[in-house]
């Protein structure tokens, strides 16, 4: 059996606050092979940020084990949790985190650059990212230059250009009117349909609905996991 890109196996995660305990995550146990599309969803609350964080190796867990295309994350240092965020997880947040002084080329060379990539390679890694995500024509704008459905394509192509194991996309629709966000959840049907590993979190049914699983949370807890008959085109 192929080994899964992310297994997680009863993990937990506690927040302590002097006599106070949070137990923001319990008991998750949850395996994403290669190439699924899946929505980690629920309310504020539910627990899906906190699993977003333990899953893109922005925290660790209390308990439990998780392994990252096998590795275990728990026995890796900060140098390697740096390394694993940077070339194996491509990150697109809500809020785009683009650098408005610099090109969109610029911002997708970025991660390449804190690699040590030549500047060459970089830009031809850059442009080919940008091509992908359909913006071979505006790579010289600036993110204000840009819509805001335009700004999260430069996000995505920022995630893609590592060639990362896994996507990880943080409520990527929370700032986007309805047609940007219908643009980017199609663009996460395309990359998907390439053969891409995406986890989407949200909280929103319908930008769920895209993804070809989804995973709710509640109170912490996986309470459901279903898969779609077919994922919409």
């Amino acid at each position: 059996m192929t080994e899964p890109v992310i297994e997680l196996r009863d993990v937990g995660k506690i927040y302590r606050s002097g006599l106070l305990e949070v137990a923001a995550v319990q008991d998750v146990s949850l395996r994403i092979d290669a190439g699924e599309f899946v929505a980690i969803a629920g309310p504020s609350g539910s627990g899906k940020s906190t699993l977003m964080h333990i899953i893109g190796c922005l925290d660790v867990p209390s308990s439990g084990t998780y392994l990252l295309a096998g590795e275990d994350v728990s026995a890796m240092d900060e140098d390697d949790l740096a390394e694993v965020r940077n070339e194996r997880i491509g990150f697109v947040f809500q809020q785009f985190n683009l650098l408005p002084s610099m090109s969109a080329l610029r911002n997708v060379e970025l991660p390449l650059a804190y690699s040590g990539i030549p500047r060459h390679e970089r830009r031809e890694r850059a442009l080919d990212a940008l091509a992908r995500v359909g913006l071979a024509e505006r790579v010289e704008h600036r993110p204000g230059e840009l819509s805001g459905g335009q700004q999260q394509r430069v996000a995505v192509a920022r995630a893609l250009v590592t060639e990362p194991a896994l996507i990880l996309a943080d409520e990527p629709t929370g700032n986007l009117d309805s047609t940007s966000t219908r643009d980017v959840l199609g663009l996460f049907r395309e990359l998907h349909r390439a053969g891409r590993t995406i986890v989407l979190i949200t909280h929103e049914q319908d930008v769920a609905d895209a993804a070809g699983r989804t995973v709710r949370m509640l109170d912490g807890r996986v309470v459901r996991s279903s898969m779609l008959e077919s994922v919409p085109t």
